[in-house]
């Protein structure tokens, strides 16, 4: 089976972005609502630059998008970022399904 077309770099970078508490409640704020930069900062117990690393890496894993709007940055989820990762995530678990099938078969024959 062919996991989904993603190169290796793409992978890393997917889940780095996942590997960490603070990118995924970021990312679960910014499927809600948009949020600047300045305003995500407000909402955890860290300097603005470090907050601001966490949205980079985000960013970087096409998780999330930021736009311009005068001098805020302004925060939105990538629907299609988080669709590529779900594609990804799906052909992890079909494949994990058809090795535990497998494995019945196998203990159903002997």
């Amino acid at each position: 089976m062919v996991v989904y077309q993603l190169d290796e770099a793409d992978l890393d970078r997917l889940f780095q972005a996942f590997a960490d508490s603070t990118r995924r409640d970021i990312l679960a704020r910014v499927l809600t609502r948009e949020y600047s930069v300045t305003g995500l900062a407000a909402q955890y117990a860290m300097s603005f630059a470090a907050v601001q690393k966490h949205v980079a890496v985000l960013e970087r894993a096409s998780l999330v998008r930021k736009e311009k709007r005068g001098r805020e940055q302004i925060v939105h989820a990538h629907p299609e970022g988080l669709i590529r990762a779900q594609r990804l995530l799906d052909e992890y678990e079909l494949i994990w399904r058809q090795r535990v099938d497998r494995i019945a078969d196998i203990l159903t024959e002997g």
